[in-house]
Formats: structure tokens, sequence, C-alpha cells
């Protein structure tokens, strides 16, 4: 039985229609069909399909991943699918669910073979952070995972995807190779990365950064007083010059702490979701790119 959040009486009449929609769609097109749980797997996993599969994504460009509420619509858009593939470590919190509502369809945990950082504090602390793609090496996993399972649920295109995937990968460390040296220039005193969430411990690890953020992933509470005083106290005790915010949070926080420490405001940087395709990130590739060079730039327009 299917478990929806309440909904209105006319949302719900939807379901059942679209439901007819959809399977008469899917049943006159023979792709291999993959959903997501959010727009990074996508690209990712669509940069591996090529022209060999469909990828959608669950939630859109620009939402919040952690606590999405899928509508009845979300699982119609996905009952008829071939695969679904989700990242896990607690990120998508209401999959399991949503999973639960789609039967027997096979499902790929992305983050499989990876060694997690662990959350420093909050209620999951000791947890894994779930932002793993945000990680060089982790970014190549994903891909290998999603080739890996792309080849056993669709073996007649295998070869494309494992070409697709290798292609995919060196993409990614011309991307990253440079910025990460960029970063490395900066004085390692300097080289502090502070943002309102803890989304981006592994990019940190990966460019020998230290972290400093306002809430840890998926907190209860968020800006509060006690967090912007803590983070304040550690920017004027460690000279940080610059902090930055994550594009899908309330940036205030990160924006006070500036003004009463005189760092600057560095701006937004992307994590979790990417944009509409005429934004600033609308492909990983570019999420990776428009962090990391914002961070550098933060940094090295702002060294004292």
């Amino acid at each position: 039985m299917i478990r929806f959040s309440p909904r209105s009486a006319v949302l719900a009449a939807t379901l059942a229609s679209a439901s007819v929609l959809a399977s008469s769609a899917l049943a006159e097109d023979d792709d291999f069909v993959v959903v997501t749980t959010f727009t990074v797997l996508a690209d990712m996993a669509q940069n591996v399909a090529g022209d060999a599969a469909e990828v959608v994504s669950i939630t859109q460009p620009g939402a919040e991943i952690h606590g999405y509420e899928p509508t009845p619509q979300d699982i119609v858009a996905a009952s008829d699918a071939d695969l679904i593939l989700w990242n896990g470590m607690n990120l998508e919190l209401w999959f399991e669910q949503f999973l639960d509502n789609l039967g027997d369809l096979p499902s790929v945990t992305l983050t499989d073979g990876i060694v997690p950082i662990s959350i420093a504090s909050g209620s999951y602390e000791g947890l894994p952070n779930p932002h793993a793609w945000m990680g060089l090496d982790n970014a190549l996993i994903y891909v290998d995972n999603i080739a890996a399972a792309f080849a056993e649920h669709d073996p007649d295109n295998a070869d494309t995807y494992m070409a697709n995937a290798e292609a995919y990968k060196q993409q990614i460390r011309d991307t990253i190779g440079p910025l990460r040296a960029s970063v490395e220039e900066i004085p390692e005193d300097l080289r502090w990365l502070v943002t309102c969430e803890g989304a981006f411990s592994y990019l940190a690890r990966d460019f020998g950064m230290r972290e400093l953020y306002l809430w840890p992933m998926n907190a209860d509470q968020v800006g509060t007083p006690q967090q912007v005083r803590s983070v304040v106290d550690a920017v004027n005790e460690h000279d940080i010059p610059v902090v930055f915010c994550e594009s899908t949070v309330n940036t205030s926080p990160a924006e006070q702490v500036a003004r009463e420490t005189g760092a600057a405001y560095g701006g937004v940087l992307y994590v979790d979701s990417l944009s509409t395709a005429d934004g600033p990130v609308p492909t990983y590739l570019d999420l990776l790119r428009v962090t990391a060079q914002t961070v550098a730039d933060g940094l090295t327009e702002n060294m004292n």
C-alpha cells in the first residue's frame, strides 16, 4: 500500500490518471530508464549513460534534499523505472519509505566502497558525512558504481557504459586538479573553509583545508545564536579572512558572522543541487568548478 504525506484531495485524485499516462508512455519506449534521488547523481549518471539510457531526478534543481517530501507524482514517475540510484549515508532521509512504496524496484547505493568522514557534532555525531561526491577519489567511485549498476541491469550496453565512465572520470580529474592546485598555493594558516552546513568535509580534506561550520548535516537547529557565537569566536581566534554559505540554505547566519568578525562574505557555494540549465551550475563538473573557484578566489582576494 502506498503511504503519502497528507495532501489535498485533488492531488491524491491525480495519482490514478498520472499512473495510467506514465505506464502508457513507458510502454511505447524501450529505453533503459534510471531514476536518481537528486540532480547531482542524475548528471553523473547521464554522463555514464550517454545515449543508451534515460536518467531522471526525483528532486528538481535547487531543491533541498535532506528533508525532501516526495509527492504522489514522484512515486508515479519512478514506478516504471528499471533502476533507481541513491546516495545513502543518511542523506535522503525520505528515501527508504519512498523505495518501500515502489515494491521490488532495483536500487543501488552509490557510496558503496567509500570510506566516510564522520560527522563531528550534533544529533548525527559519529555517523558518516554523506556529501562524499565532493571529494575527487570518491567521485570516481560514484562513477564506477554507476557504470557497474548500468552494466548489470542493462548488459547489452555494458561496453558503452564502461567507456563513457572512463572518459567521464578523466573529465572529473581534469576539472578538480587545477582547482586543488590553486587552493594549495594559499598559505596553510589561511586555508580555512567556513560554511553554513558541514557539507564540505571531503572537499576540505582533499584540498588540504581546515573546516569550520555553523551546523552539522541535517541539524535540528540551524543558525542559532550559540552556533553563530561559536563560529564568530573561531573566526576571530584564527583570523580567518572569509566565510561562505551553501545555495540551498539561509545565508543570513554566515553573513552575520562576516559582519561581526570583519571577515568577507565570499558568496554562495554549491553542493546538494544543480541549477537549471541557464543557471551557474547546470552540471556536476560546473558545481565542482564554481564551488572550488569561489573558495580559491575568496581566500586569495582576502589574504591579509
